[in-house]
């Protein structure tokens, strides 16, 4: 009996420590490598994080939802001087074949002259013509190409971390920025207006000082 208590004993505490252990660590203070403070951002050329970097786009699908899709691995470069921030200069490339949603049909379908038509327009790209800052914020003027069309848009955009990553060592810029653009602009008509015309896009950006 005595030898039963003991290991319900020792079962009972090993349990305790089991469950005390997630939640110190759940507790315990974070530093973070990325933070929200400018005085941290280094003048200079920057790259695409193509890894950390998503373009997100949004349409309206027959009136019943949002319907959502992704974009990945996106290339370019940022240049910048923070004692001259509205001087900055951004170029993005973004692989059109890359798009991924929900439904492998539809994948398929946005490669296809209807919508991107990548066999022909592989990539979309921003370069920028005039950045306007307020504090943490700033309005991203440029053109955006997209099968062979260009259009102005303006991002709105929001500074959000820099710091140095501790996987690579590399001083790092985040920002997050939005807009929305007609895509019967740019040729894809296809399906208007039941699916609409007006796609929203988010975009995460990182970029990695250059060497």
């Amino acid at each position: 009996m005595t030898t039963s208590i003991r290991a319900a004993g020792a079962a009972v505490l090993v349990a305790a420590l089991l469950a005390a252990t997630p939640l110190t660590a759940q507790t315990a203070p974070a530093e973070l490598p990325g933070k929200v403070d400018v005085s941290r951002v280094a003048g200079g050329t920057y790259k695409v994080d193509p890894d950390h970097t998503q373009v997100a786009f949004t349409v309206n699908h027959f009136g019943f939802t949002d319907y959502f899709g992704l974009l990945g691995g996106s290339t370019g470069t940022l240049t910048l001087d923070p004692k001259r921030p509205g001087a900055a200069q951004v170029t993005i490339e973004i692989p059109l074949a890359a798009a991924v949603t929900t439904s492998k049909e539809l994948d398929a379908h946005l490669q296809a002259a209807d919508f991107f038509e990548t066999a022909k327009f592989p990539k979309a790209s921003f370069r920028s013509t005039r950045v306007e800052v307020d504090g943490e914020r700033a309005r991203i003027v440029g053109d955006l190409t997209l099968r062979g069309v260009t259009r102005p848009v303006v991002l709105d955009a929001r500074f959000t971390g820099a710091g140095v990553n501790p996987m690579n060592k590399a001083a790092t810029i985040g920002f997050e920025a939005t807009t929305s653009v007609k895509r019967s602009e740019f040729g894809m008509k296809f399906a208007l207006p039941v699916v609409s015309d007006q796609v929203d896009l988010r975009i995460v950006a990182a970029f990695e000082k250059a060497e």
